[in-house]
């Protein structure tokens, strides 16, 4: 089950109504529901930094599947492949 409000617009025009925040926590729900939806995403939190001038995307590593070195590395790797620039807050 993905979480999509009445008021998205994927397939619809520009996903860049959404903030950063709002794109992270879609970002984390993807996540826990084995990764749905994704790149759709990972593609709304692109658009949100463009649209609020950042340059990456910083995520909670407590919030993620795997919370180890090689799962946030691979993270970072597909993010990265898709235009995304991801860092984790230190905890």
């Amino acid at each position: 089950m993905c979480y999509a409000p009445a008021n998205n617009n994927f397939g619809n025009g520009p996903v860049s109504e959404l903030t950063v925040a709002d794109a992270t926590s879609r970002i984390y729900q993807s996540l826990q529901a084995d990764n749905e939806d994704i790149d759709l995403h990972i593609a709304a939190l692109k658009a949100a930094l463009q649209e609020e001038g950042l340059k990456e995307a910083v995520l909670d590593a407590s919030k993620l599947v795997q919370n180890n070195r090689s799962g946030r590395k691979l993270l970072q790797a597909y993010f990265r492949q898709r235009g995304v620039k991801v860092t984790f807050k230190a905890s």
